[in-house]
């Protein structure tokens, strides 16, 4: 039996209560479901304790609800075939506004345009903060990856569209495939 270690993984304060749920039962999920034990304080910091390759993909899960999304998302990591991804937006945007910009181009209107990459990269998106987070297997990654980053560049929405209707086909077709 591997020994036991910690580690301490920081998430948004506001994010917390969506970490730890109802009566625990969130938090009670993840730790059932990642076989290890976690500690939440207020602040967002979250102590998780286990074994070292328990705690690797916990901390995946534990991260992607600090970025906004769901835990029944979130614990997809724990399947085989899931990765976790995510696009630090500070990184090219240099102004709040151009980073609401970037914000607002990547959820399009209605969240049509954020809905879109998640159907066509078959993966899951979550705009929150400074970030986009992506789960989802690693082919449909690197769709969503690939149209955030035309997004982000400036690509007119219908470029982006008519990429992942491509996309879409392409990964349908190597899936099939069984590639």
């Amino acid at each position: 039996m591997s020994e036991r270690v910690q580690e301490i993984v920081k998430i948004p304060a506001e994010r917390v209560a969506a970490l730890i749920g109802k009566n625990g039962e969130i938090k009670k999920q993840v730790e059932k479901a990642a076989g290890v034990k976690l500690m939440v304080d207020k602040e967002g910091d979250v102590i998780v304790e286990g074994e070292a390759e328990k705690i690797f993909f916990a901390k995946d899960v534990i991260r992607a609800v600090g970025r906004g999304f769901e835990a029944r998302v979130a614990l997809k990591i724990l399947k085989e075939g899931y990765h976790f991804h995510i696009i630090n937006l500070k990184d090219y945007a240099s102004t709040e506004n151009a980073m609401k910009r970037i914000k607002g181009r990547i959820i399009g209107e209605e969240g049509r345009i954020k809905t879109e990459i998640e159907n066509a990269a078959d993966s899951y998106v979550s705009v929150y903060g400074h970030t986009v987070g992506i789960i989802g297997p690693i082919d449909g990654i690197q769709i969503a990856t690939e149209a955030i980053g035309m997004i982000i560049e400036g690509a007119m929405h219908s470029t982006v569209l008519n990429y992942l209707a491509k996309a879409r086909r392409d990964l349908m077709l190597s899936r099939m495939k069984g590639g």
